[in-house]
């Protein structure tokens, strides 16, 4: 059987996660020097899941997603905040 890119990925790095079909309910950018700072939060779920890019997408508030993230913790306000940080991610 034929593995694909992600099957490769997951096997490569232990502590990626895959999840599909995530229905979003919160989408936020923000703009933090030459980057759009993404932050979703998916039903279910408490924990926030961010990426970056160069340019602002199309708000995926109550959209399906595969993505592909790994678990991190954040330091704000001197405290420390679990979240996901995502690898990857597609409309499901």
């Amino acid at each position: 059987m034929t593995k694909t890119k992600l099957d490769k990925m997951l096997q490569k790095h232990d502590r990626l996660i895959h999840s599909e079909d995530m229905k979003i309910f919160s989408h936020t950018q923000r703009e933090k020097d030459n980057w759009i700072l993404h932050t979703l939060m998916a039903e279910g779920c408490d924990t926030p899941f961010k990426f970056r890019r160069t340019q602002k997408y199309k708000s995926l508030a109550g959209a399906r997603v595969n993505m592909t993230y790994y678990s991190d913790v954040e330091q704000v306000a001197g405290f420390e905040i679990d979240i996901f940080k995502i690898v990857r991610i597609k409309r499901a």
